[in-house]
């Protein structure tokens, strides 16, 4: 993305209070928190022009073979400067296994609104470890946690790799992909955007807290720049975390925002 595609969906995000109204804290086995917010479909929003757009979908389906795709959830991670916390080493599958998607058909664009770099939390992956199949997973504090064993025995085999991306990069991956990211001890703010996607013919045998199979209306790439709805949020369905058996949130301070 471009810098004026990141600036109004920076815009999107701060200025109509998403992030106040819908974020949660996910606790880290140091008892800081990372924040996210999340929600099932993208909606006609500046926000939602992002994962449907040509070069975002049709990106992922040629990496995921070419079959048809459709949003699983977006969801914005953040941490603060200075306290925000880590997400533990992890797979997406680890999650999404348990939510009745039988295979692991699935991917995820991480895109940089600041600048995600080591020294404020940026991410880290384990070259390759997507090749290695699913790991046991476990509640690490508030988060899914990968075998922390099977971690170092991988860690000994793939290469640790620091991504360090600047406001508008994006990294794409496989939900399989074992990543994490630090804490934030830095001054600056780190805030990413992440969607991901599933395959139709992957759709979930179980209803639970993100869509099954629901049509993706794709838009053309010139849409983020054209949308000017800031406000409309429709059909988004935002999530809340007391409804997702996979995290251990924040539900009080979620509850005390819809009071």
């Amino acid at each position: 993305m471009d810098n004026e595609e990141v600036a109004k969906l920076t815009k999107a995000l701060v200025e109509f209070g998403l992030v106040e109204k819908h974020s949660y804290g996910l606790p880290d086995q140091a008892g800081r928190e990372p924040r996210m917010m999340l929600w099932s479909h993208p909606g006609n929003d500046v926000t939602g022009m992002v994962p449907r757009c040509e070069k975002v979908v049709t990106t992922c389906e040629k990496l995921t073979g070419g079959d048809e795709l459709y949003h699983y959830h977006t969801k914005i991670m953040m941490k603060d400067p200075k306290k925000g916390g880590s997400f533990e080493w992890h797979q997406d599958y680890g999650y999404w296994y348990k939510n009745g998607c039988l295979a692991p058909d699935l991917i995820s664009m991480f895109l940089a609104i600041d600048p995600c770099v080591k020294e404020n939390g940026g991410l880290q992956v384990l070259v390759g470890s997507h090749r290695l199949g699913r790991i046991d997973h476990s509640f690490v504090e508030g988060q899914q946690g990968a075998d922390k064993e099977r971690v170092e025995w991988i860690k000994s085999r793939c290469e640790h790799l620091y991504i360090n991306l600047q406001p508008g990069d994006a990294l794409l991956f496989h939900c399989n992909l074992l990543h994490c990211s630090g804490p934030n001890d830095s001054e600056q703010r780190r805030w990413a955007f992440n969607c991901s996607f599933n395959k139709k013919n992957n759709d979930p045998v179980i209803d639970h807290h993100h869509p099954r199979y629901t049509k993706l209306d794709k838009v053309p790439n010139s849409a983020i720049k054209e949308c000017n709805n800031f406000t409309d949020f429709t059909g988004k369905e935002f999530l809340d975390p007391a409804t997702d058996k996979t995290v251990k949130a924040g539900t009080k301070a979620w509850e005390e925002k819809k009071e």
